[in-house]
């Protein structure tokens, strides 16, 4: 039985791997980190096909563009409230969660963005979304 994640959930621990490391051949991200569902839709094979943010504590880089989120929402979905906290949108993890080494349905549910950050979030996120070269594939 296949299982969907719903857009705007927060998954607390992906192996995300950044753009530099995979343009450096890494097929593996060095740490889990949390990321946020910004796409997850079923395709046409049935399976689940993600597109994963990175949430970091780390402001980004220049050539990266992020959301940094209220600290509301980094309490709301269970980040350390006494750090700031990002969401990387000018790059992505594509994951099928059916396939994925790195991912399972969730067993309960999962904290999510409220509908006001996650919508300028996915906003931001958009022009990005069909950039081929913010896409790294996981599967």
């Amino acid at each position: 039985m296949t299982s969907s994640i719903p857009i705007g959930s927060v998954l607390p621990g992906y192996p995300y791997l950044s753009r530099w490391q995979s343009d450096r051949g890494e097929t593996e991200g060095r740490k889990h980190r949390p990321a946020c569902v910004a796409v997850s839709m079923r395709g046409s094979d049935g399976l689940t096909h993600l597109a994963l943010l990175a949430i970091t504590g780390s402001p980004p880089y220049a050539d990266q563009t992020a959301v940094k989120l209220p600290a509301l929402e980094i309490r709301r979905i269970g980040l350390d409230p006494g750090k700031d906290a990002w969401i990387i949108v000018s790059e992505y993890n594509y994951d099928i969660l059916e396939r994925s080494f790195s991912l399972e349905p969730p067993r309960a549910p999962l904290p999510t963005l409220s509908p006001a950050v996650l919508r300028i979030v996915l906003n931001a996120f958009r022009s990005f979304l069909a950039e081929p070269l913010a896409r790294v594939e996981r599967v």
